[in-house]
């Protein structure tokens, strides 16, 4: 079944009108207010768990390789993990990543 122009425009608005609402219900509706300790430091912890859902599915199914695991992003992402843990620095986890994974690109072909 193929949507037609009307439910795909009908889903964008509505999709749209749903993200303003999630977000001005904490900006809009608790923006004044003080977040009691508790929030605040679960909040300091959704970076940390959302980059690496982001992350994980293209290192462990990447689309270059149709979704077959790939020891080169697999090494590229240990490496990135391993320097950032250890320098704790982001910009050396990042080069450290880059440099594996197209060094390891480069020579496994």
């Amino acid at each position: 079944m193929q949507a037609s122009a009307f439910q795909i425009w009908t889903i964008i608005i509505v999709l749209g009108i749903g993200t303003f609402l999630l977000r001005w219900s904490f900006l809009g509706a608790l923006g004044n207010k003080e977040l009691p300790e508790w929030v605040l430091r679960m909040l300091r912890y959704t970076p940390v768990a959302v980059l690496p859902a982001l992350v994980a599915p293209l290192v462990v199914w990447p689309a270059a390789t149709n979704g077959e695991t790939d020891p080169a992003r697999i090494a590229a992402a240990t490496a990135t993990v391993a320097v950032g843990v250890l320098t704790k620095n982001v910009l050396l986890a990042i080069i450290a990543g880059g440099s594996t994974l197209f060094g390891l690109l480069y020579v496994l072909g």
